[in-house]
């Protein structure tokens, strides 16, 4: 109503709500913020800073200091062990990411020698909680482990240009759980039965 009556009183200079003086109204074709945001101002989101801060953690009743990506990947890391199996993804993904970057590092500082290091532990027990592998058997402690048939799809998608013999196809396919679901390489000869 108040805009109605506005025409109506036929002066431009009236001074009151939702009409400011003449003196201080915007001129046309001019900018409300005259100077626009300063140069140099950081548009995206700082993941450096974010990531690099110190946390603290607790382990077994111990504080420790860390990096937040450290944190971060720790509790990916948990959750995958504890059966979320996107998270269990996105732990491998950043592994994988990590030790693609750590080989480009170790080229550039390459020395000539070769250092062995026995290992001895069984993995096992960490393959079900990460949906990677399952147990035939589930009440035998020595039972044999099936592959997901996920992870043998990143296993080779991971080959690259790489190709397995048809031996080594067949082992795949007995390791496999549900051989008949894995999105087999156009490349690949022994089909499941």
């Amino acid at each position: 109503m108040a805009e109605g009556n506005r025409g109506m009183s036929g002066s431009d200079d009236d001074v009151g709500y939702g009409r400011p003086p003449r003196s201080t109204r915007f001129k046309r074709g001019q900018s409300g913020n005259p100077r626009g945001r300063p140069r140099g101002r950081k548009v995206g989101i700082p993941h450096d800073a974010v990531l690099g801060q110190m946390v603290t953690i607790r382990e077994n009743g111990k504080a420790r200091r860390i990096t937040a990506a450290e944190a971060f990947l720790l509790q990916l890391t948990k959750q995958g062990l504890e059966g979320d199996s996107v998270a269990a993804r996105q732990s491998l993904a950043a592994i994988q990411e990590a030790r693609a970057k750590r080989v480009i590092e170790s080229q550039e500082n390459q020395v000539d020698c070769i250092v062995l290091v026995p290992v001895s532990f069984n993995v096992n027990p960490a393959l079900e909680p990460l949906r990677m592998a399952r147990k035939l058997d589930r009440f035998r402690p020595t039972a044999r482990m099936m592959l997901e048939p996920w992870i043998v799809e990143e296993a080779l998608v991971r080959l690259g240009g790489r190709r397995l013999s048809p031996d080594q196809q067949r082992i795949v396919l007995q390791a496999t759980r549900t051989p008949h679901k894995v999105n087999w390489p156009d490349w690949w000869t022994v089909r499941p039965e």
